[in-house]
């Protein structure tokens, strides 16, 4: 497997990956306000059954996204694209916002996702980015834990962010 530079070819494959998940956890939000002031915690419930959720993007911007000529990488094995990172650049700030990272679910668990983030980290730190900031549903507990996982810090939420209405969990991730 290689990560390369997804080229217009690699689209077709990329929006016809199933980018949905099911997970068995979520991010629940707690608001408390009082006299002090409002606190908001966010714990990790265990949910009674497996829950199927859809992706919040549509993936008719992923031409949009790589029309911008910046990060945009696949996993291509054998001309098979297993997954997808795409990243617009706020340069501004010195900021990298990753849109998607997409794994297609029979490739899931095998590194690809990690192959990816590991690109985009030096794709990154190659254009003196500072930051990388990238936002997930409190529902996609996969992802949370991922994103932990490669150093990525909560840093945090818009209680309205997703046409569904879904609260959107944001991380940073501080680059050397």
């Amino acid at each position: 497997m290689i990560i390369k530079s997804a080229e217009l070819a690699d689209l077709n494959q990329c929006m016809l990956i199933d980018p949905s998940y099911i997970t068995e956890y979520v991010w629940q939000m707690y608001l408390e306000r009082g006299e002090r002031g409002t606190t908001i915690t966010f714990r990790t419930v265990k949910l009674p059954r497996p829950m199927p959720v859809n992706y919040p993007r549509d993936t008719d911007y992923l031409l949009e996204n790589w029309q911008r000529g910046e990060c945009f990488l696949v996993a291509d094995e054998g001309g098979v694209i297993r997954g997808y990172l795409d990243m617009m650049v706020q340069a501004w700030h010195q900021t990298g916002w990753i849109n998607n990272l997409v794994v297609a679910k029979e490739y899931r668990r095998q590194g690809i996702g990690t192959a990816l983030m590991k690109a985009a980290l030096r794709w990154a730190e190659e254009r003196n980015l500072r930051t990388i900031m990238l936002e997930t549903q409190t529902k996609n507990y996969p992802a949370i834990c991922f994103y932990q996982k490669h150093g990525f810090i909560f840093c945090g939420f818009n209680d309205h962010y997703y046409a569904t209405q879904d609260i959107a969990l944001f991380f940073a991730h501080k680059l050397p």
